[in-house]
């Protein structure tokens, strides 16, 4: 995602602190377990066959995707910027807590293990903002607290009152790089445009624990005022018009504001006190629809900055990309139609659309 990761030294420990290219492979691992833990929780959530069937899996489906897989990658690729041995620890436990939430061990350690990742992750960006005191890293900053207090309010309360929380986390951190990488476009007073777009939404995450129906519409409101600033000042309209790898990012990046728009529009609606067919599409418009498209649009930026390793684009990107986004379309009709089946059958071709990007990935890096 953001652009100013480096990569460490090739063999032995850097003299930064930074471990070897394999120990970040184990890290990143552990975010790929979670990830394939979470897609098979994801069809046992839609009733459909999953290789591994457990209830427990479908209830823990939510924090394993969000905080299992984004936050290993995100606190990753922090940990890589700030270059000390200490910060790994948070993806570390980020990982190993999302998994110890599907095993046979009490619920609690998994939740206390991200509690302790998000306290370090929380550190890790302090660090940063320390190293560059600017508005873009204290919402990055911003960011790691929401998710901290995500997996707070996930263990004491439940993880649909995290749902704000989990979500403010991915858009503020997506919309800080975006920000980051799109300077020259966005102009010099984007760093504090988007730190009072984050203030209002942390005020309305806030809000919505005591006020779920106020507060719940306020964070559709912030979320889709943030889509909106960014549809308006990234280079992605433009980029459109281009060939090859640029109109892929720009495709990427447009489907995944126009989810986070839906996300924003749905839950102004509706409230977080909303129906299954609501609450479906807010979730899935935010950590599908404009999460993992962003993860899709920066896979050639992400891999090569933490593992030093290219991801060459090549035209079959588009497949799993294209999927994504047809599958939601299914989904969203199927949800709000009450059609039981068509959400099923979009269901299952987002998990599929998510296993081709990742063998894709996985495929280009290898033979590059």
């Amino acid at each position: 995602m953001a652009a100013t990761v480096h990569t460490g030294t090739s063999a032995g420990r850097a003299t930064s602190g930074r471990p070897t290219p394999r120990g970040r492979l184990a890290l990143i691992a552990l975010g790929g377990a979670s990830l394939i833990s979470g897609l098979n929780a994801a069809l046992v959530r839609l009733e459909v066959w999953a290789p591994v069937h457990s209830e427990r899996a479908g209830d823990v489906h939510g924090l394993v995707m969000v905080l299992g897989f984004l936050g290993t990658l995100i606190s990753l690729e922090r940990a890589q910027a700030l270059g000390r041995s200490w910060a790994y620890l948070a993806p570390a436990l980020y990982g190993t807590g999302a998994l110890a939430l599907l095993t046979p061990a009490p619920p609690l350690l998994g939740q206390l293990l991200l509690i302790e990742a998000g306290i370090l992750f929380v550190a890790v960006y302090v660090a940063l903002w320390r190293r560059a005191p600017r508005p873009l890293v204290a919402v990055q900053v911003l960011s790691s607290v929401l998710a901290l207090g995500g997996a707070v309010v996930a263990t004491l309360v439940d993880t649909t009152v995290a749902l704000p929380w989990l979500a403010g986390f991915v858009v503020l951190t997506i919309a800080a790089e975006r920000a980051e990488l799109a300077q020259l476009t966005m102009g010099p007073a984007a760093d504090r445009t988007l730190l009072g777009l984050a203030a209002a939404l942390t005020l309305a995450i806030l809000a919505a624990l005591t006020m779920a129906s106020i507060g719940g519409r306020l964070v559709g409101v912030a979320l889709l005022a943030t889509a909106a600033w960014l549809l308006a000042h990234d280079v992605v309209r433009h980029q459109l018009r281009l060939t090859g790898q640029r109109r892929y990012l720009a495709a990427a990046l447009l489907a995944g504001y126009l989810n986070l728009a839906l996300a924003g529009v749905v839950l102004t609606w509706a409230g977080l006190a909303a129906d299954r067919a609501t609450y479906d599409v807010i979730v899935h418009a935010v950590f599908l629809g404009f999460a993992v498209s962003m993860v899709m649009a920066h896979a050639p930026v992400i891999l090569p900055a933490v593992l030093g390793r290219n991801l060459p684009y090549r035209p079959v990107l588009w497949l799993p990309l294209g999927l994504l986004h047809a599958g939601l379309a299914v989904r969203f009709a199927g949800a709000l139609g009450g059609a039981d089946l068509t959400w099923r059958v979009g269901g299952v071709v987002t998990v599929i659309a998510v296993l081709v990007f990742l063998l894709t990935a996985v495929t280009l890096a290898v033979r590059q």
